[in-house]
């Protein structure tokens, strides 16, 4: 089991890995990179106004970012190690729970899932959060088969789940998977005790954070806005990253599951277990959303992935079992090897995508931008970005994440930089105070975001025409020089 542990561990890693420097920076990631790249004083002092839910993430990558640097490629590794150590973690569990057959299939399968191959390429806390999940379950798994009454073991676990929702709050929903997790394995009254016991330590620990991330409840306040909570975002979106036709065979797998669990009884804890870890956070969360506050958000039931591959290892383990009695025991190899091809072509597609210069949400192409400045732009400039759309989108992210694209060029609006704020972004001027500091400038960049010229319009009316127009992807950049 650990070879084959550390084989699927290291394809998971390889798969994340792979291409991941490629696109370029999206919103939450800018979050992550302005939030680390700052004194950690300051760090805190923004985690006590907002984002402390990633608090635990952002204080690691404060730390790494001050050794390796911000480059894409360096800020998202972690994510891909996370990935993989989750994706060996996968064959360990489905080993205890299935055997080794099903053990090598699940952690395949959660190598190549589209939720995986995004987190585990993404300068974000999901990777983690989906590795913490996995291994938690696993300890649980192991201290529950022995009927451990280690009070280190336990006391482990205590601590192991506590870190866990510091890392992630939403990773309390594991609690009641892992209840009845312990009631489908018949784990013995004792069991469920120390279980209750180390649970309820964990909650103590995390009371504080909890109360803290409740507090800050406004920072998703957003969501309401935005149409997440669909049956599409539940069954195409948050594990399959719309990818239909994956998803179209993976959940027919999952049904598959289900009915080899009705008819092979040594595959009904197990599958029992897979569907509620992967199904009970999701219902939770749209119930949540719908009566309580908005709360649902496709990223945010990512740790349930290694259940949706064990459910898919299952059904096809039905699949072969059932094509066993019918037919000669090697072709229905053949036809289950026919399903893992189906898998990879089916998922392909969806890989190389996430791996474009701009895969990230919304077209993010601030690199780009900022290479496109780098390229045109002359020391003395000015520069005006747009300011009109949501911060996560705003084409100023450029020039925090790329300053050296922007070495002399004079960002005119910047009131205070985001660094010396105990907010996320930069503070800048209103746009008519913006206009009156291009004075003295004889060229003016201007980034826009889509169709909007508002910012050009305004430094057109100072007597500027514009000389080109460069479209990046999202983002144009315009050079206006004084007639």
């Amino acid at each position: 089991m650990a070879i084959t542990a550390v084989s699927i561990g290291a394809l998971g890693f390889g798969l994340a890995a792979s291409g991941s420097g490629i696109p370029s920076y999206w919103g939450d990631e800018a979050a992550s990179i302005l939030a680390t790249q700052r004194p950690f004083p300051a760090l805190l002092a923004l985690l006590l106004r907002i984002d402390a839910v990633h608090g635990l993430y952002y204080s690691f990558l404060h730390v790494w970012t001050g050794e390796f640097g911000t480059g894409e490629f360096a800020t998202r590794f972690p994510s891909a190690v996370a990935v993989g150590f989750a994706a060996a973690g996968v064959v360990v569990l489905a080993n205890r729970l299935l055997g080794p057959r099903l053990g090598l299939v699940s952690g395949a399968v959660f190598a190549v899932l589209p939720v995986v191959t995004r987190y585990g390429a993404e300068t974000r806390s999901y990777g983690m959060v989906i590795a913490a999940s996995v291994w938690l379950m696993v300890l649980l798994v192991h201290l529950a088969q022995r009927r451990s009454r280690s009070i280190a073991g336990w006391a482990s676990f205590a601590f192991a789940s506590a870190v866990s929702v510091h890392l992630f709050v939403y990773l309390v929903l594991l609690w009641p998977v892992q209840f009845a997790m312990l009631l489908l394995l018949c784990a013995p009254r004792s069991v469920m005790v120390r279980w209750l016991s180390a649970s309820s330590v964990a909650l103590v620990l995390s009371l504080p954070f909890i109360m803290l991330a409740v507090s800050q409840r406004f920072q998703i306040a957003f969501l309401a806005e935005r149409e997440y909570a669909t049956a599409a975002s539940a069954l195409a979106g948050q594990w399959f990253d719309f990818a239909v036709w994956f998803a179209i065979l993976a959940w027919a797998l999952m049904v598959a599951a289900a009915a080899a669990a009705a008819r092979w009884s040594e595959l009904r804890p197990a599958c029992a277990i897979a569907a509620i870890w992967a199904l009970l956070p999701t219902v939770i969360l749209l119930i949540g959303n719908a009566l309580v506050t908005p709360m649902y958000n496709l990223r945010y039931t990512a740790f349930s992935a290694p259940a949706v591959a064990m459910l898919m290892a299952i059904g096809i383990e039905g699949v072969r079992r059932a094509l066993a009695k019918r037919l000669h025991p090697r072709r229905a190899e053949y036809v289950t090897a026919a399903l893992a091809a189906a898998i990879v072509i089916a998922v392909a597609p969806v890989y190389l995508a996430q791996r474009t210069p701009f895969s990230k949400a919304g077209g993010a192409d601030f690199r780009q931008t900022a290479a496109v400045v780098a390229a045109h732009a002359q020391p003395g400039d000015a520069i005006v970005f747009d300011e009109t759309t949501r911060f996560a989108q705003r084409p100023r992210l450029a020039i925090d994440l790329y300053p050296e694209q922007f070495a002399g060029v004079h960002d005119v609006a910047l009131e205070v930089p985001y660094f010396a704020r105990d907010w996320l972004w930069d503070e800048v001027a209103t746009l008519p105070e913006t206009l009156k500091r291009l004075a003295g400038y004889d060229r003016v960049w201007v980034l826009e975001r889509g169709r909007n010229q508002a910012e050009v319009d305004a430094v057109r009316s100072l007597g500027f025409n514009v000389r080109q127009s460069i479209p990046v992807n999202r983002i144009i950049v315009y050079e206006l020089v004084r007639k």
